[in-house]
């Protein structure tokens, strides 16, 4: 026996068919339960893992159909529409979720009917029935008023005037029914009765294209896995070419005999449709996998599905038959890195609207940086002039954040420092090139925001021969604070 707290007091939540022997009922004090029978075993209710396993036996449904719903906190809705000819006719498709269910060790009810309503009634007061359509009249009628799903207040007011069935309120005249107990009774005899649509909302995004394969025999391997994963692209290939379009973003979902279910996802940097790379792509999931995906007594059914696609542009061939992309390897290479060690294992630099240097380029998922979907356009020599542009040679190292240095003389106010001290260490400079004047962005100070001082920035080189590139922060008699140096990036 399950017991909950409703207000003050403990009351029975749950109880199995030996507990309802004892004349025990739902919503019963846990004292006038235990002082009937002092020897009844009482566990708390925990409704955290309520709700993980229903969904666990929600993500196995989807074997059935990807349209799969919760219900309350002890029901699924499974649409079946369109599915249940894969499986044998409704009877046989119903036979196999009991049975399965059966065998994992669930005490379940279904009902099968046109409407959610019709087969929520069904499932619940008639126990394992198909309804025909049209006949949902005929199934509710003489059900008790718990099976509209109407509230505990609405049904005690109809109760007292004497309606205690579905049949009695359908035979009731409906304006008198609309002004004395609303419109949601109404409404949920109309969705019952088919006269209303009631949309099924599945708690995961369908995917748009899915391929899989029933086993005969479960497979344990991952060698397996693999291999079918391979097969199920080939046949997704041909869906995905007569859409013109390739896969980003792929999911591999696998069922096991006892009802576990293991979902795998990896993601393309570009639309991808050739098997031979997706399976590569699942082996470097797998891998990195392997320790987390517990095979049981093995899996029957493997589905391979396309969560997200996209317009497939495809690659002019040259005479041998060979279509140049210089970033096809680059992309694969990066997807199959993420595909071992996740999605932030593989970050792209790109440019950002900022003058100074740590801002000037950000590291983002190499999936959502811009991919280049054509050459670059090669210029015109006959029509365009010859241009010269300067461009101040950069560190080939840039610290994420500049590192203060001391510079306790220079050569000038503002010229570069004689020596410095950095990380403990002194110094000597020997050449220096500078300085390089560069400002915080003028739309940032226009925008009220506080920014770095100016910096001048300079090449040095030690008498060793290293080369680093530091600044000054500030100007010299501009203010009362000194100028700082800093430590910013290192040449070859």
């Amino acid at each position: 026996m399950i017991s909950h707290r409703q207000g003050n007091a403990q009351r029975i939540a749950a109880l199995d068919e030996r507990a309802e022997a004892l004349n025990l009922k739902r919503g019963m004090g846990i004292a006038d339960a235990c002082a009937m029978h002092p020897s009844i075993d009482i566990v708390e209710a925990d409704p955290e893992a309520d709700r993980r396993l229903l969904e666990g036996l929600a993500d196995w449904c989807d074997r059935y159909t990807p349209l799969v719903a919760l219900d309350g906190t002890d029901g699924l809705y499974l649409d079946v529409t369109g599915c249940t000819h894969l499986f044998g006719g409704e009877r046989s498709m119903l036979d196999d979720i009991l049975a399965r269910f059966f065998h994992q060790g669930f005490d379940v009810r279904a009902g099968l009917a046109a409407t959610p309503g019709a087969a929520w009634a069904a499932a619940r007061f008639a126990g394992d029935r198909i309804v025909p359509d049209g006949e949902e009249e005929a199934l509710l009628a003489p059900m008790p008023l718990a099976a509209l799903r109407i509230d505990p207040e609405v049904r005690a007011s109809l109760e007292s005037v004497g309606l205690r069935t579905a049949g009695a309120v359908m035979a009731a005249p409906r304006a008198p029914l609309a002004r004395r107990f609303g419109a949601s009774l109404l409404l949920r005899l109309d969705q019952a009765l088919g006269r209303l649509d009631e949309a099924v909302s599945p708690r995961l995004p369908v995917a748009p294209l899915s391929v899989e394969r029933h086993l005969a025999e479960p497979i344990l391997l991952t060698e397996d896995i693999e291999r079918l994963t391979g097969m199920l692209a080939t046949t997704l290939k041909s869906d995905l070419e007569r859409r013109g379009e390739g896969a980003r973003r792929l999911a591999l979902l696998l069922f096991r005999v006892d009802g576990g279910v293991s979902r795998i996802a990896v993601g393309t940097s570009r639309p991808l449709r050739e098997p031979r790379l997706i399976q590569k792509l699942f082996h470097e999931r797998l891998a990195a996998l392997e320790r987390d995906i517990d095979a049981g007594y093995g899996f029957d059914l493997v589905r391979l599905s396309v969560l997200t696609a996209a317009a497939f542009d495809m690659q002019q061939a040259d005479l041998a038959g060979e279509t140049s992309d210089d970033g096809a390897d680059i992309a694969l290479f990066a997807d199959r890195i993420r595909a071992r060690l996740g999605e932030g294992a593989v970050l792209k630099p790109v440019a950002v609207e900022s003058h100074l240097p740590e801002r000037a380029v950000a590291t983002i998922p190499f999936t959502e940086a811009p991919q280049r979907s054509s050459p670059p356009k090669q210029p015109d020599k006959a029509k365009d002039a010859p241009t010269t542009v300067f461009q101040p040679e950069r560190p080939i190292r840039l610290f994420r954040s500049p590192e203060p240095i001391e510079v306790p003389a220079t050569e000038m106010p503002e010229g570069p420092p004689l020596n410095f001290r950095w990380r403990r260490a002194l110094y000597r400079v020997a050449r220096a090139e500078g300085p390089e004047r560069i400002a915080p962005e003028w739309w940032r100070e226009a925008a009220g925001r506080e920014d770095a001082p100016t910096r001048d920035y300079f090449r040095i080189e030690d008498a060793d021969g290293r080369r680093y590139w530091l600044y000054r922060q500030g100007l010299y008699g501009a203010s009362q604070v000194p100028p700082r140096w800093f430590m910013h990036g290192i040449f070859a």
